[in-house]
C-alpha cells in the first residue's frame, strides 16, 4: 500500500535553521496499531540491550517471556520510550543494526513508517499518525457499514419470509374465525343455562350460610360459658400448685435450718467435750502431782488470786505453749501474715506458701488449723487443701475480718482459740471473746523453725 495520500508536510518544515520546532506528537494520543508497533519494537529490543540502557522500571519486564513483555508492559515500555530519550535512542540503535526495515520511511506499512517516524523523532510524524488514525477510522466505518448493509439483508429476507407466512395463514385465519364464531355460539348457551344453575346455587347456599350462623352463634356462646370455667379451674389449679410450693419450700427451709442447727450442735458438742476431757486430763495430771486439799498460801487473806485474763502474746515460746494446749484451735488472718512476712510474692504464691507452712505446723503439734483470706478479686481457688488445713474463701461483700470473728464466736466456751493477725480491732474483738491473739511477726518466726 502506497503512502501517497499522506498529507504533505508544512512549507519549511525541512529546515534545520528554523525556530519553529514543528508539530509535537502526543504520546498519550498515539493511535492503538502504531502504540503496539513501538511496544513490540521495544520489546524484543529490551531483551538485547545492555542492562545500563534498560530504564530501572523496565528491567522487571526485560525478564519476562519475549512473547509477554509487550502484552504485559507495554504501558511502561511506552512511558519510557517517552520519558527517557536514552532508552529511545539505545532502541532505535538496535533496531538499525537488527532490524533496519523497521526505520524505513519509505516503505508501504503506514503503521510502520508512523512507528518509524515516532522512534526517530521526525517532524512528519505527526502527519504519518494522522494518516494510520484516518484509515483506521475509515476501516472502522467500512466495517460498521458492511455489519449494517448484512443486517439489512437478513431483516429484507425476513419480511419476505413473513408476507409469505401472512399470505399462505389469511386463509386459514377465515375458516377459524368462522369455526369460533360457531363455538362461541355454543359456550353463550352454555353460559346461559349456567346462569340460571349458579342463581339457584346462590339461593341454597345464602340459606345454609343463614343457618351456619345460627348454628356458629350457639356455638360460640357455648364455648365462651366453657373458656370462662376453665379458666377458673386453672387459676384455682395454679393457686393450688404455688401454695403447694411454698408449703414445700418452707418445709425444706426449716428442714435445712433444722439440720444445720443440729451439726452445729453436734460440732459444738463435741469440741465441748474433748475440751473438758483434755481439762479433766489436765487436772488429774495436777492433783496427782501435787495431791489434793488447798494449800497454805491458798488460805492467806488480805489477797484474791488472779483471774484468767488473756493477754497478748509476744514470743514464739508463748505460742509453742499455746499450741500444745488439746483441742487448740488456730484461726490465721491469711493476708495480713503474707504481706507481713512475704508480700513481694504475687498473691497466689503467698497463699500457696502460707498454706504449705501451716500444713506441717499441724503435722506436727497436731492443733486444728483455719486460714482466711478476702475472697474478693481471688480469680482462681484452690481446690483441695493439704491435710489439716482449713481454708476460707469470704463471700463476695464480706470481710476475712468478720469471718474471722464468727469463728470465734462459733466455737464452745472453754475451748483454746489462737487467732493470728496484726490487725488490732481485729486482735481486740477475738479477745473479748476469749480467743488468745496473736501477732502475725510470731507465727512467721515459729513458721521459720518447721
Amino acid at each position: 500500500m502506497a503512502l501517497s495520500s499522506l498529507p504533505e508536510p508544512p512549507a519549511g518544515s525541512e529546515s534545520s535553521t528554523s525556530d519553529d520546532p514543528g508539530p509535537v506528537v502526543e504520546w498519550s494520543g498515539l493511535p492503538d496499531p502504531v502504540r503496539g508497533r513501538l511496544a513490540e519494537l521495544a520489546a524484543e529490543a529490551v531483551g538485547a540491550l545492555p542492562k545500563v540502557d534498560v530504564p530501572q522500571q523496565l528491567r522487571a519486564v526485560a525478564r519476562f517471556a519475549p512473547a509477554k513483555r509487550a502484552r504485559l508492559g507495554g504501558s511502561a515500555i511506552i512511558a519510557c520510550l517517552r520519558d527517557v530519550p536514552g532508552f529511545r535512542t539505545a532502541v532505535v540503535q538496535w533496531c538499525r543494526d537488527h532490524k533496519p526495515a523497521a526505520l524505513d520511511l519509505g516503505g508501504d506499512d503506514p503503521v510502520t513508517v508512523a512507528a518509524a517516524a515516532v522512534l526517530l523523532g521526525e517532524e512528519t510524524a505527526v502527519h504519518y499518525l494522522e494518516l494510520v488514525s484516518r484509515r483506521a477510522s475509515d476501516s472502522s466505518l467500512r466495517a460498521e457499514r458492511d455489519a449494517a448493509v448484512n443486517r439489512l439483508r437478513k431483516v429484507e429476507a425476513e419480511l419476505e419470509r413473513v408476507k409469505t407466512e401472512l399470505a399462505s395463514s389469511s386463509g386459514a385465519a377465515d375458516s377459524v374465525r368462522a369455526e369460533g364464531e360457531v363455538e362461541l355460539e355454543r359456550l353463550r348457551k352454555r353460559l346461559r343455562e349456567q346462569g340460571a344453575r349458579l342463581r339457584a346455587a346462590k339461593d341454597a347456599a345464602a340459606a345454609a350460610e343463614a343457618a351456619a350462623e345460627t348454628i356458629r352463634a350457639e356455638a360460640n356462646a357455648e364455648l365462651a360459658v366453657l373458656t370462662e370455667q376453665r379458666d377458673r379451674d386453672r387459676e384455682r389449679a395454679e393457686n393450688e400448685r404455688a401454695r403447694a410450693a411454698r408449703a414445700e419450700a418452707d418445709a425444706e427451709i426449716a428442714r435445712q435450718s433444722a439440720r444445720e442447727a443440729r451439726q452445729a450442735d453436734e460440732v459444738r458438742l463435741a469440741l465441748l467435750v474433748d475440751t473438758l476431757d483434755g481439762a479433766v486430763t489436765g487436772l488429774r495430771r495436777e492433783l496427782a502431782l501435787g495431791g489434793g486439799g488447798p494449800r497454805p498460801a491458798d488460805l492467806v487473806r488480805g489477797a484474791t488470786a488472779a483471774q484468767g485474763v488473756v493477754g497478748r502474746v509476744e514470743d514464739p515460746a508463748a505460742l509453742e505453749r499455746l499450741l500444745a494446749l488439746p483441742a487448740v484451735h488456730v484461726v490465721v488472718d491469711g493476708y495480713n501474715v503474707t504481706k507481713t512476712g512475704y508480700a513481694e510474692l504475687s498473691l497466689a504464691d503467698q497463699r500457696d506458701r502460707l498454706i504449705r507452712q501451716l500444713a506441717s505446723l499441724a503435722a506436727r503439734t497436731s492443733a486444728e488449723v483455719t486460714l482466711v483470706f478476702d475472697g474478693a478479686g481471688v480469680v482462681a481457688v484452690p481446690v483441695t487443701a493439704p491435710r489439716g488445713v482449713r481454708v476460707l474463701f469470704s463471700d463476695p461483700g464480706v470481710l476475712a475480718d468478720d469471718v474471722i470473728k464468727a469463728l470465734v464466736t462459733a466455737e464452745p466456751e472453754g475451748r483454746p482459740v489462737v487467732v493470728v493477725t496484726s490487725d488490732r480491732a481485729v486482735a481486740d474483738a477475738v479477745r473479748r471473746r476469749g480467743a488468745h491473739p496473736v501477732p502475725s511477726a510470731v507465727l512467721l518466726a515459729r513458721l521459720g523453725r518447721v
